[in-house]
């Protein structure tokens, strides 16, 4: 495929991490029995911050869809093009000035005339708002995605997909635990070389996803002979999945395209997003659709580090505000990059070669920040990674130690974060904070999380929503729940048993002959309603011996139930 030259100019790059919604996960085989079809919901919905009123639009909008988890932030990150590339290269004959228009030039997916394609495009078509925030967040990286796409010699069709996938949101997180503006799942993103770890997750770094994510729809497209809308279902709700609707229909005597196959309905409208968007991007003027422009230069660059450097230290290095370089770099979890790699930043073009130069005349030991720790009474290196915010891996090896022993007046260095970490407003820790302090009722309960608990369960004790519970703590509702991890519960208002100072136990009591729901309330200092809800008996009139009820019980409030 020919390379398009074009001419560069400044720009101004703006990045926008606010609310919008993704549809889909994509398992490997073996998870892909597990991938959960989004719930049907009734009533006004919202896409990003836009609320829709209109029932058939609220359907449409949540055909599939499930809210995306990520940070209520607006950024702004300023940078130029390259211009020294610019003036390296041949100018061509056409100038293309407008990445999406670069886009739309080589699209040639066939669309078909259908209504489940015309009830996403006519979604899409009402609220150009939607795209006017995607095309915002778009812009730091369309550019270098179109580029790799256009290298492999893929459809181009496929520089749309994080536009049904996340929005283009790189802290996406969503059902089945996908996560980044391509959504992989854990299992997934290791089949496909995405590292993942403590310090890092390739999921959310655009770089490595983009490459995981080519790589995983060239397998696909070879997988199904082909066939690209087989592929793309594929790349939503899993290889198996598709290859069994085919043979079914092939059993039946029935036709094996994307429209003639049973699929669910999360995947039955993920690939007529796909082609809806392809249509009006290629057909704007004749929808009279305004798709905002993305000029058509590279802006950002891929620097090579050699080691851990310190997130601040970066920053400063590159005369940027930090937050601007963590949106740029949203793989990195903490407040440095992985020690074992990926050693590598993206920075703005114009800023590259400055960074690059500095950092090569400073030594490495200068690129984090150090402290001398004298080993006390109770001290082990888990602890002292707790405190100093790193891995004990990490103390062993700057301190070339062959065990986790450490001594009584041993000197330790440990490397620590150059700023105060709420600094790194952008890391996982402080994402996931800021998101639980976002106000949504009255008052906010601190629930941590015991052996057994359940976010269904959860929900059920402090009777709120399971969906918006898992949502409030930065997580999916069928995500584990560990032991001692701290959740927040935003109640309206709060009964005994949602008191913080409440010792909430879970209890499956059987019922004995001559039990009633009054009797078993009475027993253990609970509400009638709350055991039916707790167990779905609400019409129940009688209870029968043996019966198992489940029972939230304070234990600090018990009556003598002898």
């Amino acid at each position: 495929m020919s390379r398009q030259w074009f001419v560069y100019s400044s720009i101004a790059l703006t990045m926008l991490l606010s609310g919008c919604q993704s549809p889909q996960t994509h398992p490997s085989p073996e998870t892909a029995e597990q991938t959960q079809s989004s719930s049907d919901e009734t009533g006004s919905c919202e896409v990003g911050k836009t609320p829709i009123k209109n029932q058939q639009d609220c359907e449409i909008a949540k055909d599939g869809v499930i809210d995306v988890i990520h940070p209520e932030e607006d950024l702004v990150v300023s940078a130029k093009p390259d211009e020294k590339d610019a003036l390296d290269k041949e100018p061509a004959p056409v100038v293309i000035t407008d990445v999406w228009a670069r886009i739309a030039n080589q699209l040639n997916f066939e669309v078909p005339d259908n209504r489940r394609v015309a009830v996403q495009r006519n979604w899409y078509l009402k609220h150009p708002e939607y795209m006017a925030r995607v095309t915002r967040r778009a812009q730091p990286f369309l550019f270098y995605i179109t580029s790799q796409i256009e290298e492999q010699e893929m459809p181009l069709e496929l520089a749309l997909l994080p536009i049904v996938e996340s929005a283009f949101d790189p802290f996406a997180y969503s059902h089945g635990r996908a996560a980044g503006m391509w959504q992989f799942i854990p299992g997934t993103a290791r089949r496909f070389g995405i590292r993942q770890s403590w310090w890092y997750d390739g999921r959310r770094d655009v770089i490595a996803s983009t490459d995981g994510a080519l790589s995983y729809l060239t397998y696909l497209y070879e997988y199904f002979d082909g066939n690209w809308l087989h592929a793309l279902a594929a790349y939503n709700s899993g290889e198996g999945r598709v290859r069994r609707a085919i043979k079914r229909n092939q059993q039946a005597g029935k036709p094996t395209d994307f429209w003639s196959l049973d699929l669910p309905r999360e995947t039955r409208a993920y690939v007529p997003k796909l082609l809806a968007l392809a249509d009006i991007l290629k057909n704007k003027q004749s929808y009279d659709f305004a798709w905002p422009a993305i000029e058509n230069v590279p802006v950002i660059k891929i620097v090579d580090l050699g080691s851990q450097v310190d997130l601040a230290f970066a920053a400063d290095l590159a005369g940027m505000d930090l937050k601007a370089l963590q949106a740029l770099n949203p793989g990195f979890n903490r407040w440095a990059t992985d020690p074992d790699g990926p050693h590598h930043l993206v920075l703005p073009a114009d800023k590259a070669e400055n960074f690059t130069r500095q950092l090569a005349s400073i030594d490495r030991d200068e690129r984090l920040n150090w402290v001398r720790h004298t080993v006390k009474r109770g001290d082990s290196l888990l602890k002292l990674a707790n405190q100093y915010h790193t891995t004990a891996k990490i103390i062993r090896q700057v301190n070339n130690l062959d065990s986790n022993m450490i001594r009584i007046g041993d000197h330790i260095m440990v490397p620590v974060a150059l700023k105060a970490l709420n600094a790194y407003a952008l890391s996982q820790d402080q994402r996931l904070a800021s998101l639980q302090n976002i106000q949504r009722a009255d008052h906010k309960l601190v629930h941590k999380v015991k052996s057994g608990d359940t976010f269904w369960e959860l929900s059920r004790k402090y009777k709120v929503d399971t969906r918006e519970l898992a949502k409030w703590n930065g997580m999916a509702p069928t995500d584990p729940l560990h032991p001692g991890k701290e959740l927040v519960v935003w109640v309206n208002k709060v009964s005994d048993s949602q008191r913080n100072d409440a010792v909430i136990k879970t209890l499956t009591y059987t019922v004995r002959k001559g039990d009633s729901l009054s009797v078993i309330a009475n027993k253990f200092n609970v509400r009638i309603k709350d055991i039916k809800d707790w167990n779905d008996i609400a019409n129940q009139r009688y209870l029968q011996p043996g019966q198992k009820l489940k029972l939230f019980v304070d234990i600090t409030r018990l009556k003598n139930i002898g």
